[in-house]
């Protein structure tokens, strides 16, 4: 039996793209520290391997990361955003809507995309998620990393014969 897992340190020649939700931004930005700080330290350099790209709200990530993923320049998506639970119906759309596009396009495309979105009662759990009792940035982070080694191997087990997408590593330094 062979068993395949992800490593958090096959970090070299890996391409991350983050897509942040610019709403509820006292919330999104300790999460984008903790993913950074994560990524930091398992040696990826976040200037260099890691794009940025900031939408208006939770429910505009979903469109920006397919086009991302369809690229095939990343290794792995991280979604980082927040949405609060309020007085109307509203955040049951946004919460239903934003995951469903995000697990979408990690079925249709193969990229590893992390659901980094926090979906909570109040204002005070959000906190705790994004720092005071822990960061789930740093797990979104570490998660993406894992998936990121684990597809890579899971793209070696293919047939020389199989039609396939061309990895990030093999792609002109043009488009990479």
């Amino acid at each position: 039996m062979t068993v395949f897992e992800g490593a958090f340190t096959d970090v070299e020649g890996l391409r991350l793209g983050i897509v942040i939700g610019r709403f509820n931004d006292l919330i999104v930005g300790k999460l984008l520290d903790g993913c950074q700080d994560a990524l930091k330290r398992h040696g990826v350099n976040v200037d260099t391997q890691v794009d940025y790209f900031w939408v208006p709200g939770s429910f505009e990530i979903p469109v920006v990361v397919h086009q991302l993923a369809q690229t095939q320049r990343y290794d792995a998506l991280i979604c980082l955003g927040a949405v609060i639970r309020g007085d109307t119906p509203h955040f049951d759309y946004v919460a239903a809507e934003v995951a469903k596009g995000i697990a979408a396009t990690g079925f249709q495309t193969g990229v590893p995309v992390v659901f980094g979105i926090l979906t909570t009662d109040n204002l005070q759990q959000a906190i705790e998620r994004a720092g005071v009792k822990s960061n789930k940035g740093w797990e979104y982070a570490m998660n993406a990393l894992e998936m990121a080694s684990l597809m890579r191997q899971v793209r070696s087990l293919r047939s020389p014969y199989a039609p396939s997408l061309p990895r990030v590593a093999d792609l002109p330094e043009s488009r990479a």
